[in-house]
């Protein structure tokens, strides 16, 4: 017989009932171990790993309330059902107050017995998978997993580490579809606050009667249609994180009242008396200019400031071009799982993409990539699979032809992120630019790229051994120019190459 039912640890002092319980257990399908008195079934508890402790409340050396309190001191999810012959009320209530799952009296049923034990190892099994779901939420979310190696984006993961251990209110600016949801998920499970649960609201997408009361929650009453007490977000976020999504579309009397909660850190549920304190860390989220519609009487300066204490816009993916193919090798795996398959992108299609100019941001990445992931029936996803709006740039006039007619020797050059980045920003510099000599300085571009100098310097050398850039000929072309031009000649560090 398979014993995968879980594992169960019986602590018993008499031998007969010991092998009786052992073998009612191991029909059922457990896994079952047995100590015959306390100080050894501390010991197993310490050194092994089970589902469950049945024990008997009267033992040789240490009585079952001892092994009960090991158990709990342990911090594992195992349920400890306490048996006794000595049934007496007190025993029984010590044993719940020290968290006994249940308190059984001798002779034991069988049928009462199994259900019992039933119901603790499905308490159990849930228990370890909230704990697994937990772990899998933090490692998704955790900012190492955040996809983009933009300098723009290092910046950010930069400020998140900082932000993340604090309790400080974070305003997230940014257009649709950048993933501002994303960054507060990555606040939160990456902080102290990150055992409790996520809550996040839409405030655009909810009318204003039914957001306050979503936010504030409602006492039986408080309304026609109010039946029983509701416990809004603010409650249920108590010592946890509350995501305001598109807080910019409040209304001015919800502005009002939000501005009250986070000034007094206390709330009052609709058609309620008592004051709920509350300790819950609010990031908020918008896609408008929050300083223009200030100016234009749509919203609070007093709420903003309440808001504006951690501030950062999250770039639109048309000024981090050079992570779309990070992103698309992470969304193709995405869709591989889903899907079981395992397709792969034709360079035409890259250097389509690369080209368009995304109005809706990774968002619509996402999408575009899973419609001609569904629409590819073979092993890659070619132009014919491409939506007709985004297809259209891939025609010669657009502004990156460089970057088209050189991605194949990109691919297969299997550059780094960092080298990647440097070299679609060296081949974008227009000679014409009156800043092209100052944004060739290794300085400059070390800073805007957010690179280290060593980075640099291999990059550099690998991109003039590829044959793609030399930027050490492009380097000596500016100093010969500059040497013409002697008045005009600047001070750089470029001969230092």
């Amino acid at each position: 017989m398979k014993h995968d039912r879980g594992t169960i640890l019986v602590v018993e002092d008499d031998r007969n009932q010991r092998e009786i319980i052992k073998t009612i257990l191991s029909k059922e399908g457990f896994y079952v171990e047995a100590a015959d008195c306390g100080m050894k079934a501390v010991d197993m508890l310490k050194n092994g790993n089970f589902d469950l402790v049945l024990t008997d409340l009267k033992l040789p050396d240490i009585d079952g309330t001892e092994v009960l309190r090991e158990a709990k001191a342990l911090g594992k999810p195992c349920p400890v059902i306490i048996m006794t012959a000595f049934g007496s009320i007190p025993s029984a209530v010590e044993a719940t107050k020290l968290g006994a799952f249940y308190y059984l009296e001798k002779p034991l049923e069988k049928d009462q017995l199994l259900l019992v034990i039933k119901n603790a190892v499905n308490q159990v099994k849930l228990l370890k998978d909230n704990i697994m779901l937990k772990d899998q939420l933090r490692d998704r979310f955790h900012i190492d997993n955040v996809v983009g190696a933009h300098g723009a984006m290092e910046e950010l993961y930069k400020i998140v580490k900082k932000v993340a251990p604090t309790s400080s209110t974070v305003l997230i600016h940014g257009e649709s579809g950048t993933g501002k949801e994303l960054f507060a998920k990555s606040i939160h499970y990456n902080s102290p606050r990150k055992n409790k649960p996520f809550f996040a609201i839409n405030c655009a997408a909810i009318p204003e009667t039914l957001l306050e009361s979503e936010l504030f929650g409602y006492e039986k009453g408080a309304f026609t249609g109010a039946v029983s007490r509701h416990i809004g977000l603010f409650e249920q976020a108590n010592g946890s994180t509350l995501f305001l999504d598109e807080i910019g579309d409040l209304t001015q009397n919800m502005q009002a009242k939000l501005l009250r909660a986070l000034q007094e850190k206390e709330i009052r549920r609709i058609g309620g008396k008592e004051t709920v304190k509350l300790d819950v860390r609010i990031i908020a989220a918008t896609n408008k200019k929050l300083e223009k519609e200030i100016e234009a009487g749509k919203f609070r300066e007093d709420l903003y400031y309440r808001l504006n204490v951690i501030a950062f816009t999250l770039p639109p993916l048309r000024e981090r071009l050079t992570d779309i193919p990070l992103l698309v090798e992470h969304f193709l795996k995405k869709f591989d799982e889903v899907h079981g398959g395992g397709k792969s992108l034709s360079n035409e299609v890259l250097q389509c993409l690369m080209c368009y100019h995304w109005p809706g941001n990774v968002r619509q990445l996402e999408s575009v990539l899973e419609r001609s992931y569904i629409m590819c029936e073979g092993p890659a996803i070619t132009m014919e699979h491409v939506p007709a709006e985004v297809r259209q740039y891939a025609a010669p006039e657009t502004s990156f032809d460089r970057i088209r007619s050189n991605i194949d020797e990109l691919i297969d050059a299997k550059l780094t992120a960092a080298e990647y980045r440097l070299y679609l920003y060296l081949t974008k510099l227009d000679p014409r630019d009156d800043r092209f000599h100052s944004l060739m300085e290794p300085k400059e571009i070390i800073e805007r790229l957010s690179i280290s100098r060593d980075t640099f310097f291999v990059a550099i050398s690998k991109l003039r051994d590829l044959g793609l850039y030399d930027f050490k000929a492009k380097a000596s072309e500016i100093k010969q120019a500059a040497q013409a031009r002697p008045s005009r000649k600047p001070q750089s560090d470029i001969s230092d190459l």
